[in-house]
């Protein structure tokens, strides 16, 4: 999903990209990364184990994506010199928090992705490299799957959806993202942690409300709480992150996450009605 606004936003530019959507790259291999990262100036990790309630009983195999091999790319590129912008997550924290988290939040990960994230973000801060982590959350795109697609045709379907209201954070479109990488990338940002995710909040219920309205299906949302749906991995009931280290360096955070899910929602959705 990021991956592929990413890359199509960096041919708009003239980049040379050397691992994309129709090439594989085994970031837990780092033969294969010292020969793939051959030239690179700046490498983006977009690659991950992301399977939230899988990586409850496949823990060692998530964190050998999410932790050694975040791991393996940072250590080559402090040994070429080229920039690293690793993504990772609001998992990385317990989600009990009654403010925007900080990016120096100590981490407390709720579940067994959130530690293998938190992970990744150990490994690539202790390689020595130049690193700037961008955590993000609540993705959705338009490549692949995501939560306002699982909605509106579950929706769509059923005639109404229930959706859980005691969970809240900053849907955040990947093209806004990939767009803030880029910023990043082309201010130099220093070294560190960021945010990238959209500004306000809402719950996934007042999401979902929002992407029926716009897909013309009605106000068919019926708000439940989390237990209504248990999942084998806990997911934090607070997720909104702050966005202070952007502003510090003067690259202005994502807009407001409705505003900007009034502009992406064309190219995810297409209304009921035509």
């Amino acid at each position: 999903m990021l991956g592929t606004d990413l890359i199509a936003m960096l041919r708009k530019r003239g980049a040379v990209v050397a691992v994309s959507d129709q090439d594989t790259l085994d970031i837990t291999d780092p033969l294969a990364v010292k020969e793939g990262l051959a030239g690179a100036r700046v490498v983006v990790n977009c690659a991950a184990f992301t399977a939230v309630d899988a990586a409850e009983e496949r823990e060692a195999e998530a964190l050998v994506v999410n932790g050694d091999g975040a791991g393996v790319l940072a250590r080559e590129c402090a040994a070429t010199g080229a920039r690293l912008v690793h993504i990772s997550t609001d998992y990385v924290f317990f989600g009990d928090a009654t403010e925007p988290y900080a990016e120096d939040s100590p981490h407390h990960p709720v579940n067994a992705y959130g530690r293998t994230k938190a992970a990744g973000e150990v490994a690539v801060l202790d390689s020595g490299a130049d690193v700037l982590i961008v955590r993000t959350s609540w993705l959705y795109g338009a490549h692949g799957a995501c939560f306002p697609k699982t909605i509106a045709r579950v929706a769509q379907d059923r005639g109404s959806v229930e959706v859980v209201d005691d969970q809240v954070g900053q849907p955040t479109w990947a093209a806004d993202l990939a767009d803030l990488i880029l910023r990043l990338i082309e201010a130099d940002a220093p070294s560190g942690v960021y945010h990238g995710t959209a500004s306000g909040q809402t719950s996934w219920y007042g999401f979902a409300r929002e992407i029926t309205a716009w897909a013309g299906l009605g106000d068919i949302v019926i708000p439940c709480d989390s237990s209504a749906f248990p999942r084998p991995a806990a997911r934090p009931s607070y997720s909104v992150l702050s966005h202070a280290s952007l502003e510090r360096i003067g690259i202005a955070p994502i807009g407001p996450w409705l505003e900007r899910w009034h502009t992406a929602a064309p190219s995810i959705l297409k209304k009921a009605s035509s």
